[in-house]
Formats: structure tokens, sequence, C-alpha cells
């Protein structure tokens, strides 16, 4: 069974869902592994090194007619689907309801799309989570980008001269990159308070030594699976005072607020970026999903009054020798876990709980 893996096309792109390590894996379970020449460049790993485990250099129109698995990140584009043999298994992400249309020319090939980001929060499908293990590195790298836009030390300073007081950071979100951020920040010297709409937050932002500020007197909102609820109107006028009275104190505000399935909410208004002080910075993860705030623009750092509004798109990417690492890895123990070493063939019971939520084998109406 042969598994191949390749440059995406969108050069925004960087990270690969194939490191050395779990390319020795798959080629010791005996599967052949194959990629196109320069695959590893942007994460620093040469063709050579891949060459030594035993990896095949080949061509994408190769690699496309001839894998039994792809592992791709991102959407195949059209072109990509066109060369992509009929019942190919394709994992990556794919956020269906984006892609609708090209899902839908994928079905209709017969390929096996499973896509990860739809991974259900439970214990067995931690190791496979990416949205988890992604998100994790994109609170780190806010934290890094704002303070590289960010003209002040971060930490408090004592000098013969007089002293520098710490940075203020305010993270809006505590899911996973909401509390990297905030564990980021800490460690940098800065002083560091975080909100979310989910009061069991509460304790876990505390935890690691932030304040956290919260709209009293609310219900908890969150799902089932551990994601924020949307909001009503009442709640968002609550949280709209609280925030007008906070963020215009702070340095440096960084945005991580998602809904699974939705548009990003709208958190930060243009009067609270106007209302923050100039040299300030706003950071939004959410960009690429609308964005928590106003004039986040996607690929762009945009100056409102001296305040910096930051709103860089795929920032795991930015990041990309480790992104890919953990994603390379998620993979991997997705497919372990499909995987029948004994008699080398894949195992897919459309029953289990983890299969029946990243197996795409419908078309999307």
């Amino acid at each position: 069974m042969i598994i191949g893996s390749l440059i995406e096309e969108d050069l925004s792109e960087k990270r690969i869902a194939l490191s050395l390590d779990t390319a020795k894996k798959y080629i010791a379970s005996g599967f052949s592994v194959q990629i196109e020449k320069g695959f590893g460049k942007s994460s620093n790993i040469s063709d050579e090194e891949f060459q030594k485990l035993g990896v095949q250099l080949t061509t994408r129109d190769n690699i496309f007619k001839s894998s039994d698995i792809i592992i791709k990140i991102i959407c195949p584009t059209d072109n990509e689907i066109n060369l992509i043999k009929e019942g190919t298994m394709l994992v990556g992400s794919y956020f269906p309801h984006l892609n609708k249309d090209k899902i839908n020319k994928l079905i209709k090939k017969n390929i096996k799309l499973f896509s990860l980001e739809l991974l259900p929060r439970i214990t067995r499908a931690q190791s496979m989570d990416i949205l988890s293990s992604q998100a994790n590195l994109a609170g780190y790298k806010a934290v890094i980008d704002s303070v590289y836009e960010f003209n002040r030390a971060i930490p408090m300073m004592m000098t013969a001269a007089g002293t520098i007081t710490p940075a203020k950071f305010f993270i809006v979100g505590a899911g996973v990159a909401g509390l990297q951020a905030i564990a980021t920040a800490k460690r940098l010297g800065g002083v560091v308070s975080a909100t979310d709409v989910r009061s069991a937050s509460k304790e876990q932002v505390e935890s690691l030594g932030a304040k956290f500020v919260f709209v009293e007197g609310e219900q908890n909102l969150e799902t089932s699976g551990g994601y924020a609820k949307e909001v009503d109107d009442n709640y968002k006028r609550k949280q709209e005072e609280l925030l007008k009275n906070t963020i215009k104190n702070q340095d440096i505000v960084i945005c991580t607020a998602l809904i699974p399935g939705k548009k990003a909410p709208r958190i930060i208004t243009e009067a609270m970026v106007k209302s923050m002080k100039s040299g300030s910075v706003v950071c939004d993860l959410a960009v690429e999903q609308g964005g928590n705030s106003a004039f986040s623009e996607g690929g762009k750092v945009i100056n409102i009054n001296g305040v910096k509004v930051i709103g860089y798109k795929n920032v795991p990417s930015r990041i990309s020798e480790s992104a890919s690492l953990l994603l390379s890895k998620n993979v991997l123990n997705f497919l372990e876990s499909i995987y029948d070493k004994t008699n080398k063939k894949l195992k897919i019971d459309e029953n289990d709980e983890i299969i029946k939520a990243v197996y795409i084998n419908k078309e999307i109406q």
C-alpha cells in the first residue's frame, strides 16, 4: 500500500503532514511512502534525509495517480481533483461546508475523504486532534507576533534610571489557543487577563496566573463538546460594556474566539480599538472565520490611529517546522487506529464514533 504526500499549491501553506519520524513508522508498518522533490524544505527537512529512510521521490502527477492514501493538508484544487485516481483515501483538513463543490466532486470520484478537523472531543481522539495541536501553536505565535509589533519591553524592569511597567495582555477566548497565549504572555513577564463565555474556563485561566474577566450572573455558555455557544443579544450588550471598560487599558489584545461551523463572533468594536493607546496591538486569530475584531484583514497588519491590528492567516504555518511535527503525528495516530498491521490493510468501521465524525461519504446539499 502506497502513502503519498505533496507540497500544497497554496504558497501560504508551509506545513507538511509527513515528518521524518512518521515516515519511518509508516515504512516499518509495511507502507511504501512517496513524496515530491523539495517536499520538506519549508520544515527544514532535506530530500536526502527522507531518502535515507526509504522514502521515494517522484512527481506530483505520479503521487496523485499511484497513491492508495494521500495525506494532504488542505482541500485539493480542481486540477488536483482531476489527477487523483478513483478509490484513493484522502486524509487532511477539508472544512466541507466551505468547500462544498470540491467535496462533491471528490465524492463523485469515489474518493474516501477523512477530514480530521471534524474529530469528536473524546479521550480516544485526543492524539489525533489537529485543531488542538495547531491552535496551541497559534496561541503561542500570536503572542510572539504581537510582541514583535509592540514597541516596548514586556516584563517589569527596574533600573537606576527608573522602572518600566509590565505590558498588559488581554486574551479573548480561553480555549486551547487562548490558554497557550496566556501561558506565553506570562512567561514573557506580562500582566495577563482573559475572558470567555464559558464560566468553566475560569479555573484554567486562573491556574495560569491570569485574571478572569466575566459577565457576572450569566449562565455557562458551553456545549456538551466543550465549545462556546453563540450568545444572545442581552449577553452581547453586557459583554460589550465589560470589554469597553477593560480593553482601553490594555497594551496587547489577542482574539481567539470561534464557534464551530459558524462565522467568528465580532467582539472587539471599532470604538474599542480606537480607545486603545497609540502603540497598542490587537492580534485576531479568528480573521479567517470573519474575525473577532473590527479592522482586522486577512494577511495584513492595519494601523488605526497608532494601534496595530494583526490579521495573519494560517498562523501555525508561520512556525511550520513545529506545526508539521505535530500535524504529522496527529495524522499517523489516526491512520494507525484504522490499520490492521497483521493483515496489512485498512479497517474502516463506519459505526465507530471517530469514523462517523470524520468520514465524508455523502454529497453535501
